[in-house]
């Protein structure tokens, strides 16, 4: 298969009919986020910390209680009932390379980086209103990229399509797999631009329009890559996630809207995200169908046990798995946290 979605040139009005069949689907997933964020509260979460740094431009970069600033995130596991199904909208539809496959799991990326895992599963599928997978946030690069990619999912899948927003930190176009997965495709606005407040990040939402933005960058220079930007989950409760996230793991809350928590490690501006919006008051999980573990990545093994350290000091516990740990949210989204190059 190619290292990227290959672009091929189209009048802009051709462009505009494609994408056009897809904007008229019912606004869902990426609709509730744009609209909501408007509503984001100022001040910091709970005030700095012992020995916080921050940076000139006032965003969170390390706390000596908190995750390194070299922290990312890397493949997302999903677990699916339709693994062919799921597969091909994955592969065919938004382009990327299958990098592994067995019967029953296969391994998608772009550039030789896995992003999505999908594992099969026989239990049923979740309801809208469990805890869970919001979405997973694949970052592109570069417009051109992220512009292919959007034209051949709307050729080949456009009814997955669910909206569009200008966030301000970046520009994202979200959309569902087979299975109601979220989807967000998306490239980051230049850090310089990028405004803090009070040790929060500014995340705007103003309307996108996908065909301009396929009619402005289709053409461009394309690095054919991507990575996972950021994992968004549903919870029950905000207070119990920051307690999780924040408190014990060790991410910083950089944004708040009604209804969410956005957590960033190193001054990103948001690596995970947690809202209520469909599921407040939810409890544990009733099926494993959906998100199957959001996969951290810390600089070296010391900085696992760290985070080890402070999931005990909590009583959560914790499992072992190659080169890190495991660890479930109170909810039952599972964390993997393990050291790169290990």
């Amino acid at each position: 298969m190619p290292a990227a979605p290959q672009s091929t040139r189209r009048s802009p009005r051709l462009r505009a009919a494609i994408i056009g069949g897809a904007v008229l689907v019912a606004l869902a997933i990426g609709a509730i986020w744009w609209f909501t964020a408007r509503a984001q509260a100022s001040g910091t979460a709970g005030g700095a910390s012992s020995g916080e740094v921050r940076g000139p431009d006032g965003a969170p970069r390390e706390r000596a209680d908190g995750l390194p600033a070299a922290t990312h995130l890397s493949v997302n596991e999903l677990r699916v009932r339709d693994l062919a199904g799921v597969r091909a909208f994955y592969a065919d539809a938004v382009g990327l390379d299958v990098l592994d496959e067995s019967e029953d799991e296969v391994l998608l990326g772009l550039g030789g980086e896995g992003i999505i895992r999908l594992v099969r599963s026989e239990q049923p599928l979740p309801q809208p209103d469990d805890a869970g997978l919001y979405h997973t946030a694949i970052l592109f690069p570069d417009e051109a990229t992220l512009a292919a990619t959007l034209l051949r999912v709307a050729e080949r899948a456009p009814s997955s399509y669910q909206g569009a927003a200008d966030h301000a930190v970046s520009r994202a176009f979200y959309f569902g797999d087979p299975e109601n997965n979220g989807v967000e495709l998306y490239v980051d606005r230049p850090e310089t631009e990028w405004v803090w407040e009070d040790g929060q990040v500014v995340m705007g939402s103003e309307a996108l329009d996908p065909n301009q933005f396929i009619t402005d960058y289709l053409d461009g220079e394309a690095r054919g890559t991507a990575t996972v930007g950021h994992v968004h989950l549903k919870v029950g409760d905000l207070g119990e996630a920051r307690s999780f996230y924040a408190d014990t793991l060790g991410f910083d809350v950089v944004s708040e809207a009604d209804g969410a928590l956005f957590y960033s490690a190193g001054g990103y501006h948001h690596h995970l995200a947690t809202n209520t919006w469909m599921s407040a008051g939810s409890g544990p999980r009733s099926t494993e169908v959906g998100l199957g573990a959001v996969t951290v990545v810390l600089p070296d093994a010391a900085s696992v046990d760290a985070v080890a350290d402070r999931l005990a000091d909590a009583g959560v516990t914790t499992g072992t798995i190659p080169d890190g740990i495991r660890a479930d949210d109170p909810w039952g989204n599972t964390i993997r946290l393990v050291a790169a190059g290990e």
